[in-house]
């Protein structure tokens, strides 16, 4: 790819705008500093939403202690989701749920629970959740044992338990 230079000026364009006026594609390529003056936003002024977010959680969970809790289920240590603000899985919202409430808190204005509805075609949603955990680990402790057999019965019941509507 051909790097251009800024319209205005030799330094490399970092903005490019087009914009259709009349009809006539009109296309401009400006360095930050020109871009700025013609009130075109720069990328360097806009950080990801992904890193705003990291920052606020890395921020707003306190400082890193030695006791680094980690996911009974998953095994995700409490210090990889403040770097990455992902979870590892269902249970590590239970597993840090002490770090978590006052973070949600501070982040929902004092609210620690979703209060929204939960929409009727998904009846018992977290029963079934918990069923599909329940049935997974069960394939795992079988394919452990070598017991394939059960392993294959249990992939077949996982497989029609998701097909099944909520």
């Amino acid at each position: 790819m051909k790097h251009r230079k800024c319209d205005s000026c030799e330094r490399p364009a970092t903005n490019h705008c087009v914009q259709i006026v009349k009809g006539q594609k009109i296309e401009k390529h400006l360095c930050d500093v020109h871009a700025a003056a013609q009130g075109i936003a720069s990328k360097a002024f806009q950080p990801p939403l992904t890193d705003l977010l990291t920052k606020f959680v890395q921020t707003q969970s306190g400082p890193k202690s030695q006791d680094d809790p980690s996911c009974t289920h998953c095994g995700m240590a409490f210090s990889q989701f403040r770097q990455y603000s992902l979870m590892g899985c269902p249970a590590c919202y239970e597993s840090f749920e002490p770090m978590l409430v006052p973070l949600l808190e501070r982040a929902h204005e004092g609210g620690d629970h979703h209060l929204g509805k939960v929409p009727r075609r998904a009846g018992s949603g977290q029963q079934r959740q918990q069923q599909m955990l329940r049935m997974r680990k069960r394939l795992a402790q079988a394919i452990a044992a070598e017991d394939y057999e059960l392993a294959s019965r249990l992939r077949d019941d996982i497989r029609r338990h998701e097909e099944q509507p909520s």
